[in-house]
């Protein structure tokens, strides 16, 4: 007898892992059976919320704001397509998690080689990373705004979230995910509330949600951007690659009997109304942004659309629309609002985002660390450019240094359009296939539309490329394109890449494909 069998485990910082998908939290939430619709309902509900934060992080809220105050309701369609969309991915990612027992990265990986899983982990950590900075700019200015701590010093209090997240991690998953749906809410009032106050033209705005090519078209540029621009920059803060890692996994949270077709099927129902529901908030959420930037301010008013800028055009009665607006701001009590939600903004990507980088950690790599050393590690990481950023401008003024750091985290977000194709196309693929999916594959419609949204989405991230990285002001238009076109290859060439070994992949999971637990109950029965 191994004589070390009984020996309390010795937990190191890196360890192996090929388990279940976030194994401390999987299937450890009860659901009932044969219940009523809302009980049923409620007891699925949370894994939604969490994944509908990254739809409603920092990284939105300029978007959103400046596509009001440049084209007025005209992108209010865009906002609407592109939550339909996540709506869709949302569920194939849920689905797979809850059917396969595979989170999105354990699913690709099983399917794929060594060498592109590491690749792919990479790719996403510098995803998840580039949420990160939008997350410390935006925490670390509502601190400065609030408190008035000099934004070095806030930057690295954003650090000390680890903290909170321990605390979180000892509390379980369901509190966790009520805490989540709380800061939802917060983060609704504030906007529904001075949206309310603005007292906007609520027929245009429901005009702005018909689709039209104005909001695609090249020009007119105003504020420095054309309404295609405009529209790629809320796309490409709406559908996020990591925000399908982290849904495959924390859908799988629920307890059930994989031998039993009812069970699932009831999951999968029912994960779709928690994630629709969700991500319905989330679209008003974006939607009132949008409306602010045209009520609550003057058009045109807003210049600087940094987060500083906002704030201080809350204070600026100049700036707003309306006497209700001006009268209210004069309390402060709107300025004060916006910073609170941006800093329950920053507070729920943390969470999300460090579950994220276990999910693709284990799943990819096969390598597990405590969520604190990880959260420690990229918020670190990701607190460097922004440092560096802050102490470049020190000497400049109030709105260069605002531009640069807005600058950071826009520009940042390249990382979510490079990676984004490597989480659609996979999950379409493993979703559409019966061999995998079963009984539980995509309908037709499902894949029409998952095909033409994960098509569309590509090409515009591509076509947006070159007009990224001039964004970033660091080279000439010259250099800047041949650096987008070189990046376009390489997105292609790893792309094609994916598909070979997934296609591989599948053909040796057919091969050796036994039936689903659930076919094998029904056929001894």
């Amino acid at each position: 007898m191994d004589s070390t069998q009984n020996q309390p485990r010795k937990h190191k910082l890196i360890e192996y892992a090929n388990g279940k998908s976030l194994e401390e939290i999987n299937g450890s939430v009860e659901v009932p059976h044969g219940k009523g619709f809302w009980k049923t309902l409620f007891a699925y509900s949370g894994p939604g919320a969490l994944v509908a934060v990254g739809y409603m992080d920092p990284g939105n809220w300029a978007t959103s704001i400046t596509g009001g105050q440049a084209f007025q309701y005209t992108l209010m369609t865009t906002i609407l397509i592109s939550s339909l969309i996540a709506m869709l991915l949302q569920y194939m990612a849920a689905k797979l998690g809850i059917v396969s027992q595979m989170d999105l990265a354990q699913a690709i990986r099983a399917r794929t080689g060594k060498a592109l899983g590491i690749v792919l982990w990479i790719m996403t950590e510098l995803a998840i990373m580039a949420t990160d900075i939008a997350e410390v700019i935006g925490a670390a200015i509502a601190l400065y705004l609030l408190f008035h701590i000099p934004l070095v010093i806030a930057v690295f209090i954003t650090v000390l979230d680890v903290l909170l997240l321990l605390l979180l991690t000892k509390v379980g998953f369901r509190k966790i995910e009520a805490i989540v749906v709380c800061l939802i809410l917060v983060i609704l009032f504030v906007f529904v509330y001075q949206v309310l106050l603005s007292d906007p033209d609520w027929g245009a705005a429901l005009v702005g949600l018909v689709p039209s090519t104005a909001a695609v078209a090249q020009g007119p540029e105003k504020m420095g951007i054309s309404p295609l621009s405009g529209s790629l920059g809320i796309i490409g803060a709406t559908v996020m690659p990591h925000n399908l890692y982290l849904h495959s996994a924390i859908s799988q949270t629920r307890k059930l009997d994989h031998t039993k077709a009812e069970d699932i099927k009831q999951t999968v129902r029912f994960s779709a109304w928690d994630s629709n529901i969700q991500l319905t908030a989330a679209f008003f959420v974006n939607a009132l942004l949008l409306i602010m930037g045209v009520a609550v301010f003057k058009s045109g008013a807003v210049q600087d659309t940094s987060f500083f800028g906002l704030y201080e055009a809350l204070n600026n009665t100049s700036m707003l629309s309306n006497g209700v607006l001006i009268a209210v701001a004069k309390s402060g009590i709107l300025s004060t609002l916006f910073a609170v939600a941006l800093l329950a903004s920053g507070q729920n990507s943390t969470i999300t985002g460090t579950l994220t980088g276990q999910v693709i950690m284990e799943g990819f790599v096969h390598m597990r660390m405590p969520l604190w050393a990880r959260r420690l590690i990229t918020r670190l990481i990701s607190v460097v450019p922004v440092l560096i950023c802050v102490s470049m401008t020190a000497g400049e003024s109030d709105l260069q240094q605002h531009q640069a750091i807005n600058m950071l985290m826009e520009n940042s977000q390249v990382f979510l359009a490079f990676a984004l194709p490597f989480s659609m196309l996979p999950l379409l693929m493993m979703t559409n296939s019966e061999v995998e999916m079963g009984q539980f594959k995509n309908a037709t419609w499902a894949k029409v539309l998952g095909w033409l949204s994960v098509i569309v989405l590509t090409f515009l991230n591509l076509l947006n490329m070159p007009a990224t990285y001039e964004g970033f002001g660091i080279w000439s238009k010259g250099t800047a394109d041949i650096l987008a076109w070189l990046t376009i290859i390489a997105i292609l060439a790893l792309l094609a890449w994916t598909i070979y070994e997934l296609h591989k992949g599948n053909k040796r999971f057919a091969a050796e494909h036994h039936a689903h637990p659930w076919e094998t109950v029904a056929t001894a029965e």
